[in-house]
């Protein structure tokens, strides 16, 4: 433990002690009621931490991510961490991609790759990219079916990455083909 952490827990130390001193002159003859009081109040905190800790878990399954509209678009709501996820089948695989408006290209991450039956270790990484994590290699490969809710195309151009990448991202490229609208915390796809 360093030195800071030492200084916190005295500093706790005392002022538990400071309210602890306080509480025992308050109570001393009702330390029973006391006790109450204290057991009430931490029952009331652990049921506010508790609920919090639900609604946040609760939350984003409470809406639908991605919904298709009667109108034949595709509705996208944007996720807590302020980006539009969007679930794609790729030859009937779930894929989870982040729409990546900076981004030029469809990408796949490695795992990805792997769980559509592309073998990383047999591609050719001949390209390069400039990311956010720097220098990476790419190797070009096509995903003879990409469905994005309604929409389905054929023979799309993707890259696979060396690099070290959690998602799979949706370049404009691809998210070019749609009229993209923004509104109220929703992407809007249409065609």
């Amino acid at each position: 433990m360093d030195g800071e952490n030492v200084g916190r827990l005295v500093y706790l130390g005392l002022l538990l002690a400071a309210v602890g001193g306080w509480v025992i002159v308050e109570y001393r003859q009702r330390l029973g009621q006391a006790l109450r009081v204290a057991l009430a109040w931490a029952l009331i905190f652990v049921g506010v931490a508790a609920g919090y800790a639900l609604w946040t878990d609760i939350r984003p399954d409470a809406a639908a991510r991605q919904m298709v509209t009667d109108a034949g678009t595709l509705s996208v709501t944007r996720s807590r961490d302020g980006h539009y996820y969007l679930d794609a089948q790729v030859n009937g695989t779930s894929v989870e991609f982040l729409a990546d408006t900076g981004a030029s290209n469809i990408v796949l991450s490695t795992n990805d790759a792997r769980r559509l039956g592309i073998d990383p270790d047999a591609l050719v990484f001949l390209g390069e990219a400039m990311t956010a994590n720097g220098l990476v290699r790419t190797a070009r490969v096509v995903l003879p079916n990409l469905v994005v809710g309604p929409f389905t195309d054929r023979d799309v151009p993707v890259w696979v990455t060396d690099g070290d990448m959690d998602i799979s991202l949706m370049g404009m490229d691809y998210l070019g083909r749609f009229r993209m609208e923004f509104a109220e915390g929703e992407m809007i796809l249409s065609r």
